[in-house]
């Protein structure tokens, strides 16, 4: 059971619709049973999906030790797809990481749900922090989204760090080229200095998500948007084929 990250320690980059766009390809391409667990407070993969938590504040109570954490996944509208939501709860989550003071939790709640799932993704706050510590251990492959500026030079240098600080066995790194608009020289050069990374275009069918609340290849399954988001998960299963 691969666990993919999509994680970035800057904001703004688009991890939560890669999370949910994936998570759609995982289920409906793959036909993965599929988790999407949001671990950013916001709940914005819940959002994106058309479902709200069950209760409020209840999301934090996934990671007690007796509790389990399947009594808060949700269906979502689309076949093998299932969400854990987030809410404000999860605000202190590293101090609760940090309280409880085991850290592989998450990484063993991840083999646990293992047990029903084909596929679980992490859609991760922007954080550097006991969270993201946790998120390390647990996944198999961490996505980057980096939009092509400098500084999302610097925080792919702070995701390596990141995970390369996870100790030894530490997940392998897809960084990905988001929201490209090939008609700026800036992002001409961005793609050809790392040619061998995927694209995903600047594309008004990704904005549409948070619109339609769904993702792009549930509502425009033949747009250029949908057809990168396929490819990338194309390279994906190809990464963590190699991996084992």
């Amino acid at each position: 059971m691969p666990s993919i990250a999509v994680y970035s320690v800057k904001g703004g980059v688009g991890k939560t619709t890669f999370a949910v766009n994936l998570a759609w390809c995982a289920a409906n391409i793959s036909r993965r049973e599929t988790l999407l667990w949001d671990l950013d407070a916001s709940n914005g993969s819940g959002f994106l999906l058309g479902i709200d938590p069950k209760k409020k504040r209840a999301a934090e109570s996934v990671f007690d030790r007796h509790n389990d954490p399947a009594r808060l996944i949700q269906k979502t509208a689309f076949d093998h797809l299932h969400l854990l939501p987030a809410d404000e709860s999860i605000r202190t989550l590293d101090r609760q990481f940090d309280r409880i003071g085991k850290k592989k939790r998450l990484a063993k709640l991840t083999e646990q749900l293992g047990k029903e799932y084909d596929r679980i993704i992490f859609d991760c706050p922007p954080v550097l922090n006991e969270i993201s510590g946790q998120v390390m251990r647990a996944a198999d492959l961490v996505i980057v989204p980096l939009p092509p500026s400098p500084l999302s030079s610097r925080a792919l240098d702070q995701v390596v760090e990141e995970v390369r600080g996870a100790g030894t066995g530490h997940p392998p790194i897809l960084p990905v080229m988001s929201m490209v608009d090939m008609r700026r020289n800036l992002h001409r050069e961005a793609r050809e200095a790392n040619p061998k990374w995927p694209i995903v275009p600047l594309a008004s069918a990704i904005e549409q998500c948070a619109v339609e609340r769904q993702p792009v290849g549930a509502f425009a399954p033949r747009s250029p948007a949908a057809r990168a988001f396929a490819q990338l998960w194309t390279a994906i299963e190809r990464k963590l084929a190699k991996s084992k």
